[in-house]
């Protein structure tokens, strides 16, 4: 090949990286967009539903079809927002994968230009390593970036609504309101828990049976 057609296929090799790179980023922030949405949806449903169980409840002197109003009403919410948590966990992991898609386009980058290694601050090896470098390449990431995470706050917000729940179920059933809203928080922290652990071990098993190509040095 000659040096004429061997810049000519790099050319080409390019633009298809770059066309490629393109497409990712733009499926990435509809993913992301959809997140944030559902979030907020989730979020106005939960708002308007404690507004309507104050002004059906003050109606009805929380009395007669009250309870089953109430409980029903927290039941469809919680449903919601356990389908959003769901929604929010398979999009954090395909964002990884975009971003593992995006570090191996940057290698092949690195390949056709090796001169652009010090520019790049986002890594170019498609591990876990080169993973932490992108999405946070001015240091080490800290715990605020987990805490303040979508999906922390998916568990939180459903961990609450859970123990309201519960509380509200065994106070509307007659039980002491002491009793009820006792239970209420230990389910919620029970909830938050085990969605934790659940989000943490799907994290995990992915890097175990992940294979690199091309692996930090």
């Amino acid at each position: 090949m000659s040096d004429d057609d061997a810049h000519r296929t790099d050319a080409i090799r390019a633009q298809l990286l770059a066309t490629e790179h393109w497409s990712l980023l733009a499926s990435r922030s509809s993913t992301q967009n959809e997140v944030l949405t559902r979030i907020g949806m989730l979020l106005t449903l939960m708002s308007a539903a404690l507004v309507s169980i104050a002004l059906v409840g003050q109606a009805t002197a929380f009395g007669g079809l009250f309870p089953v109003f109430a409980d029903t009403l927290l039941l469809l919410v919680v449903i919601v927002g356990v389908l959003t948590q769901v929604r929010v966990s398979n999009v954090a992991m395909e964002d990884l994968m975009y971003v593992l898609a995006m570090n191996r386009l940057r290698s092949e980058y690195l390949r056709l230009a090796p001169e652009l290694a010090g520019v790049l601050l986002a890594s170019p090896h498609d591990d876990r390593e080169g993973v932490t470098r992108t999405y946070y390449f001015l240091g080490r990431r800290g715990a605020s970036q987990i805490v303040g995470s979508s999906m922390l706050f998916s568990f939180v917000v459903n961990g609450a609504l859970v123990g309201l729940l519960a509380g509200v179920l065994l106070t509307t059933s007659g039980v002491a309101p002491a009793i009820g809203w006792v239970v209420g928080v230990v389910c919620a922290a029970a909830y938050v828990a085990v969605s934790v652990v659940i989000g943490g071990r799907t994290y995990a098993r992915f890097w175990r049976e992940y294979r690199p190509a091309d692996p930090s040095p």
